[in-house]
């Protein structure tokens, strides 16, 4: 009676891993269109648009300032 608990204790561990590959063979297929990969990224025109970006707002907000400023006075 003792060895009844340990029957299936070393074999439930070697089944582990192949129920964790079973789950993943039998994950489901992505629905919808497959997208083409995306084109590299050149970073340093990232880096310009994002400096003008900066720069614009910037500017902007110093417009306002002044507007408001303006039209306070």
């Amino acid at each position: 009676m003792a060895s009844r608990g340990r029957r299936g204790g070393a074999s439930a561990r070697e089944d582990e891993p192949r129920r964790d590959d079973q789950a993943e063979q039998q994950a489901p297929a992505p629905r919808g269109p497959v997208l083409p990969p995306l084109p590299p990224v050149d970073y340093g025109v990232f880096m310009q648009g994002l400096v003008q970006a900066m720069q614009t707002q910037a500017h902007t907000q110093e417009a306002l300032k002044a507007q408001l400023k303006a039209q306070v006075d």
